[in-house]
């Protein structure tokens, strides 16, 4: 891997439809694929494209913070492509990151389409996969520092009321010295390496099965993180699937029975509040349904729905 290189972005780098556009034409060109009905699928903190003639993914980092997390993320492929865990595989053969100008783009290969839509039990069994690898703390895995990226990000935001940034930064301060107390809760698993964002959004399906996507956040670290996504989502979106009920009932494991849960919940719900704030610039469409987050979170509404920003992103 050769490592990325710092570049201030300018104004004209911001991902605008037609820099993502301009971008993955340059890409594509570079490597020799063919960008044909190139589609934008995903725009949160990554803008992610398929070239279906290619039958390629590309994943542009959408702020400075994510693109931190480049290196973080190319370790982990390899990591998940040594020890045979199903996830989505980088492109071969090709030196990654691929840098343009600020930008660090990953490129991926694109997961065949057909059988079953992905089930609770098709999450567990790839956690169980992730967790059982005998090697636990593999150097080239980071440790779960998963506060100072929302710092980072908090700090990156634009155009957000100072008022609201000031208790998002006093808001981390709190967490992070929450955390410390997770030190003194007896586990229900083993710590590790953990996929870090374990939802049923990031499962893929294939012909040969389901598979995991989205590595930003693969670290060494508490192994019950990956059980919390689902416990929250149960709580904050109306999703037509329990996925946490069956999560439990497939792996083994009640989270929200933990000792150590609310410190989580609290975490998670943060997470999913300022994971956004450096795109909200590029992304407007994200702004409303972040604002609801705020709202609730800041006003201890625990209780209030949620929506998934991959349904109100342009």
């Amino acid at each position: 891997m050769i490592p990325p290189t710092q570049q201030t972005p300018s104004p004209s780098d911001e991902l605008t439809p037609q820099r993502i556009s301009d971008l993955t034409a340059q890409v594509a060109d570079q490597l020799g694929l063919d960008p044909a009905g190139a589609k934008q699928v995903k725009f949160t903190n990554n803008a992610v494209l398929i070239l279906p003639a290619a039958r390629a993914v590309l994943r542009i980092a959408g702020s400075p913070p994510v693109a931190g997390r480049v290196p973080g993320v190319i370790a982990a492929a390899h990591w998940y492509a040594a020890h045979n865990i199903p996830a989505v595989r980088l492109w071969p053969e090709i030196q990654h990151p691929i840098q343009v100008g600020p930008h660090l783009i990953t490129v991926w290969e694109q997961t065949p389409t057909g059988g079953p839509e992905p089930t609770p039990a098709d999450l567990a069994a790839i956690l169980h996969a992730i967790h059982d690898v005998p090697d636990p703390h593999p150097d080239c895995i980071p440790a779960w520092r998963i506060v100072e990226g929302m710092k980072q990000r908090i700090q990156d935001a634009d155009n957000t009321d100072p008022s609201a940034l000031a208790f998002l930064t006093a808001e981390a301060g709190e967490i992070e010295e929450s955390l410390l107390k997770l030190h003194t809760i007896p586990p229900l698993i083993p710590g590790g390496v953990i996929h870090g964002d374990a939802h049923l959004g990031n499962v893929i399906s294939s012909p040969d099965g389901p598979i995991i996507c989205d590595f930003d956040s693969t670290s060494v670290g508490p192994r019950e993180w990956d059980l919390t996504p689902a416990a929250v989502g149960s709580i904050r979106f109306n999703y037509s699937t329990d996925v946490h009920a069956g999560l439990v009932a497939s792996y083994g494991v009640d989270v929200t029975t933990w000792q150590g849960f609310p410190i989580l919940r609290r975490l998670r719900e943060f997470q999913l509040i300022t994971s956004v704030l450096p795109a909200l610039n590029a992304n407007p469409a994200l702004k409303p349904q972040w604002q609801h987050r705020f709202d609730t979170y800041r006003e201890h509404d625990d209780q209030t729905p949620w929506t998934p920003y991959a349904d109100v992103a342009s």
